[in-house]
């Protein structure tokens, strides 16, 4: 994409606020209010992401203002720094806000930023696991430990027709809290 905006085959646009999507016979016009983008073939709009924190406020959280993440995690994951292969693996401290004994972990944890990888919210769940389950030394052991790229990915290995992938199997936070008996202290963020 970056090559293609350098050698003007692509115009990026950024900061615009459209109202409304005409079809027209040279193609799709985007409007903000009076003013307009030249018709286009196609649009591709990165909206980002915001995780809904409703829920939290009356809980002391403890977010960076840009990333909307843990502030011991925002430096970590600022896509304007790292992309998902260089951030390293992390948990509880990381983790932690004023509040006691509470933590976000997964994509939610990362707020804004698109870095995240399935793998880094597995290392996060043993980690606060074992911090909620009283086993400080396990919290603070990092146990993961990303392949070279730093990126999980899943093609199909030569010759065998099976996938190759870093991630390993699904690991199921109740299931791990129910070994532990956390059950009780989880809050589940999103519809059972």
């Amino acid at each position: 994409m970056r090559s293609l905006v350098h050698t003007g085959r692509v115009q990026l646009v950024s900061s615009w606020r459209s109202d409304r999507i005409t079809r027209t016979a040279d193609g799709l016009v985007v409007h903000a209010g009076e003013q307009r983008l030249p018709p286009v073939d196609e649009i591709i709009v990165a909206t980002g992401l915001r995780p809904d924190l409703q829920m939290l406020s009356e809980l002391r959280l403890g977010l960076d203002s840009a990333v909307e993440a843990p502030t011991a995690l925002a430096p970590l994951i600022d896509p304007n720094l790292h992309s998902c292969g260089t951030v390293r693996p992390h948990g509880v401290n990381e983790l932690s806000h004023p509040e006691p004994d509470f933590y976000i972990v997964g994509i939610k944890s990362y707020g804004r930023a698109p870095t995240f990888l399935l793998l880094t919210g597995y290392e996060q769940a043993r980690s606060v696991t074992a911090a909620l389950a009283g086993d400080w030394d396990a919290a603070q052991h990092v146990e993961l430990v990303l392949p070279a790229t730093g990126v999980c990915s899943g093609p199909v290995a030569a010759g065998n027709g099976e996938a190759n992938s870093c991630c390993g199997p699904a690991i199921s936070v109740h299931a791990v809290a129910q070994e532990l008996d956390l059950t009780s202290r989880l809050i589940p963020l999103t519809p059972q």
